[in-house]
């Protein structure tokens, strides 16, 4: 079956409190110095969803697998 981005994005990424995260997650990037292509990704140390924020002493650059496996046990 074929992924349906339209409903997906009204459903989900177009609600406020998801564009504002993702917009967080860009900031960081920026903050970071982190261009397109960089394998690196973002860490916030303490996640945004848990009341973490952008500072410099909440964010580290970590490759994907290590990011990704923080939360995915």
């Amino acid at each position: 079956m074929a992924r349906d981005y339209k409903k997906e994005y009204a459903k989900y990424h177009g609600n406020p409190t998801q564009r504002k995260n993702r917009s967080m997650r860009n900031i960081a990037r920026r903050a970071l110095g982190l261009e397109k292509g960089d394998p690196r990704e973002v860490d916030h140390k303490k996640p945004l969803d848990k009341g973490g924020g952008n500072g410099k002493e909440n964010l580290r650059a970590v490759s994907r697998k290590t990011n990704r496996k923080k939360y995915n046990g």
